[in-house]
């Protein structure tokens, strides 16, 4: 689906966000949000087993999800791909984002859980990747469109996913995104749409990439800090249109990005604008993806 086309895939029945971690071994990072259609507030989801949430969780909660009813709409924050200018020369030509998360899972697969961080220390890509410390020399960082009309619209500034460390670092959960999208992918044939890679249709998954910053800036909270405030949070869930949270106390701030972002996906899903931003021609939509909201 490309800036020409105005249309909006079937009406969803469910928001999902998932605040995303690329950590190793035990970790807090990740949380997981719902709203159903309507107004009602949106609810934060226990792990379904155990006192965390992992990356394998959530790929086996997702996929079986897809057999539940209904439609859903989920969102994951982490980038869906890498800036191609880079990233095709790691295929054939011709290769595009799936044939990237192929490539990823292929050579990080020996890792647990979904962590990808493998990939960007293999000898054959380690370096295009900043991995820690001064900036190497002659590194530009790389940026895929998306994250630069994301910058252009004043909605935050992404790191690059060739960045592979820091507080705002995206690189490792990016990698470890891409391989849960070849997983899913592999085991939801026909019940999976990952946009805007695919064109969603009447498939009861669609995968989106988010950057829950966005949504606190369309619920007009300009302040760049994190919200662990119950009531700063509620208030930002009203200007989207939802009522509040249903979540336990203490809240985290993963907690809260991903209850705002389940909110904000559900304000955003029946805009068609946001479906066929300007910026998003049929290359970027095949290589390097979209991230949902941002219009460009």
């Amino acid at each position: 689906m490309t800036s020409g086309e105005q249309t909006i895939p079937a009406a969803f029945d469910r928001f999902v966000a998932i605040d995303w971690s690329g950590a190793l071994g035990a970790y807090d990072g990740i949380a997981v949000a719902e709203c159903r259609a309507g107004a009602e507030g949106p609810v934060l989801l226990p792990p379904p087993s155990g006192r965390r949430w992992t990356r394998t969780a959530v790929a086996g909660w997702l996929e079986a999800q897809a057999d539940g009813g209904g439609r859903i709409l989920a969102g994951i924050d982490c980038a869906f791909s890498l800036p191609f200018a880079v990233a095709a020369g790691y295929l054939p030509p011709g290769g595009d984002a799936r044939a990237l998360w192929a490539l990823v899972d292929r050579v990080a697969a020996e890792v647990p859980d979904f962590h990808g961080a493998g990939f960007a220390r293999h000898s054959d890509y380690i370096a295009d990747f900043w991995h820690r410390g001064p900036r190497p020399v002659g590194w530009v960082e790389p940026h895929r469109a998306a994250e630069l009309a994301c910058r252009r619209d004043r909605l935050g500034a992404p790191d690059s996913p060739f960045k592979q460390f820091g507080p705002k670092t995206v690189g490792p959960g990016a990698l470890a995104g891409m391989r849960v999208l070849h997983h899913l992918r592999s085991r939801l044939d026909g019940r999976l749409a990952v946009w805007p890679f695919e064109t969603p249709a009447a498939q009861p998954l669609v995968l989106v990439e988010i950057f829950p910053r966005l949504f606190w800036r369309r619920s007009g909270r300009t302040l760049s800090a994190k919200v662990r405030d119950r009531v700063e949070l509620d208030a930002a869930l009203a200007r989207l249109g939802s009522g509040p949270a249903l979540a336990p106390d203490p809240l985290t701030d993963h907690a809260t990005d991903a209850l705002v972002a389940a909110a904000g996906l559900r304000a955003l899903a029946s805009d068609p604008a946001v479906w066929s931003p300007p910026g998003l021609d049929g290359l970027t939509a095949r290589t390097e993806g979209w991230i949902f909201g941002v219009r460009g």
